[in-house]
């Protein structure tokens, strides 16, 4: 399938990182980001926040604000679940590129630097960690979950043809006018699944890096196991849906070759 989308340039990232109850881990993430990237390179902190976002991570919302003034934007996400937060996020993004990732941790920040170099020098391609390229890098993740994981990678590898060794880890760098085009459907975890596998049908490039999996040491994990299992649904879906099911039909419209009158 040919590619619907180019982006020429990366100019600066928009950071998606929504908040339930972390604290110190959120606070820990913007600082190595701020850290570890040039000034330049950011373009904003879009913190998305719920109904069940806690007082005291409210709090420390509050003096990532304070501290770095119109470098964050907070958002109270009006759709439901995680989901819903991202396509919400994607909507208000503002840089170039986006990156969605963790705010506990189990995402490593300090691949951030490393994403927004290689999406530089390929902007138009979605740059995506990987918990497999360079072996096992799963730390604290049961025995179980990690030979279901592992069949799962395997099993829609083979489905979408493709050389990916994770589709599922939900830490990504993508070009803004890409996210925006996409018709999204889901609004639980299995979202983070759909951000792969729709520009995949698309043809967009896809860039993998290595990055390690970190069970998080604060705060409680809002998807429960068997949720995984609608993985399945959206994978198997979105291998065989129409175009009309991918993009928005304004950027369907426009993927459309224009027909011409054969009137004198």
């Amino acid at each position: 399938m040919r590619n619907f989308f180019q982006s020429n340039q990366f100019e600066s990232v928009t950071v998606i990182l929504p908040v339930v109850n972390e604290t110190s881990s959120l606070k820990q993430t913007v600082e190595i980001i701020l850290r570890d990237i040039k000034q330049g390179d950011l373009k904003e902190f879009l913190i998305i926040v719920c109904k069940k976002t806690t007082p005291e991570a409210m709090a420390t919302i509050n003096q990532i604000k304070s501290d770095l003034g119109d470098l964050t934007v907070t958002h109270q996400q009006q759709l439901p679940f995680l989901g819903g937060a991202m396509r919400e996020a994607f909507k208000l993004a503002r840089g170039s590129h986006v990156i969605m990732m963790a705010s506990d941790l189990e995402t490593d920040p300090k691949e951030v630097g490393t994403m927004i170099a290689a999406s530089k020098k390929n902007p138009s391609a979605i740059i995506t960690a990987s918990r497999w390229q360079d072996g096992i890098q799963f730390l604290g993740y049961s025995k179980i979950k990690l030979a279901c994981n592992w069949v799962f990678q395997k099993l829609f590898a083979l489905l979408y043809a493709t050389k990916l060794s994770d589709l599922t880890f939900a830490y990504r760098l993508f070009p803004t006018p890409l996210v925006k085009i996409i018709q999204w459907e889901d609004l639980r975890h299995s979202f983070l699944f759909e951000t792969l596998v729709k520009p995949l049908r698309l043809g967009v490039p896809v860039i993998e890096i290595p990055s390690a999996w970190r069970a998080r040491v604060e705060g409680e994990s809002q998807n429960t196991f068997f949720r995984n299992f609608e993985y399945f649904r959206i994978g198997w879906r979105t291998r065989f849906a129409p175009l009309e099911k991918i993009l928005t039909p304004d950027a369907l419209a426009a993927s459309l070759p224009v027909k011409t009158s054969n009137a004198d």
